[in-house]
């Protein structure tokens, strides 16, 4: 089930629910909400990018992104970072 965003039509009107974005969790098939569950105020579904994050998601592996002309590092140290792919310095610090 998708995540939906509302928020009150008008910004100076509805209650401390709808008056800032409210994220509820709906059945694709719902229809959107119309008012605040509280309050009665008209409410509108916000557009929002999708989150793709979740137990199947990965990290890139390092010839992903050395392809993408991109430079990964990983801490080794307070302040410290070495290079594990890509083109750059070896070894980045803070000092």
């Amino acid at each position: 089930m998708p995540f939906y965003e509302y928020v009150s039509t008008d910004p100076h009107a509805g209650c401390d629910y709808c008056g800032k974005p409210v994220t509820i969790l709906q059945k694709i098939g719902d229809p959107p909400m119309k008012k605040c569950p509280y309050c009665g105020q008209e409410v509108r579904r916000l557009i929002s990018p999708p989150s793709l994050a979740g137990q199947n998601s990965r990290a890139p592996s390092t010839g992903e992104v050395e392809k993408a002309g991109f430079t990964q590092y990983r801490k080794i140290g307070k302040g410290v970072y070495e290079k594990s792919a890509g083109k750059g310095p070896d070894i980045i610090s803070s000092d």
